[in-house]
């Protein structure tokens, strides 16, 4: 089986196994209440961990996919396919996420605690960080859509191709 039969396989698996978790976190006891009244679905903790599993897979594969690339470009500035040198792409993106770390930071500083239904009250230094990464994480979404466009578009690959 080649590699890219294997990663769409893989890719179609995951999508798959996320779309079960949702639809049974929304279609199982969803309108299930605790004690207070609140809305206590049944399938939250499986949802949960699959969201832990799936984070630390993307950490994992991220750390793995940053030293196999620092070996192979060990030493050289190789242009790629858009006529732009690798180290440079490693470089902006190192930036672009470190900025939606800050822009996520400095939306939310001066976040105030609050104490949730079962009476556990959270820091409001965690909810600056929580409400930060999900500040960052819309930030890197705009801007992964904003890439996706500039390479359907072709116009990075057009400048790189001699004439």
């Amino acid at each position: 089986m080649k590699l890219e039969k294997i990663s769409n396989n893989v890719l179609y698996a995951v999508c798959g196994l996320i779309i079960v978790v949702f639809l049974l976190f929304f279609m199982v006891g969803y309108d299930n209440y605790d004690e207070s009244g609140n809305v206590a679905p049944t399938m939250t903790n499986l949802l949960m961990g699959l969201m832990y599993v799936l984070g630390l897979a993307t950490f994992c594969l991220m750390v793995w996919s940053l030293i196999k690339s620092a070996r192979s470009a060990a030493g050289s500035d190789e242009v790629k396919a858009t006529g732009i040198p690798g180290s440079k792409i490693v470089i902006f993106t190192a930036i672009v996420t470190l900025a939606a770390f800050v822009l996520g930071y400095v939306f939310n500083l001066g976040e105030e605690a609050f104490t949730t239904s079962s009476g556990v009250t959270t820091s409001s230094s965690m909810v600056s960080l929580v409400d930060a990464f999900m500040v960052s994480i819309y930030f890197l979404a705009v801007v992964s859509v904003i890439a996706v466009v500039v390479a359907g578009t072709g116009v990075m690959t057009k400048s790189a191709t001699k004439k």
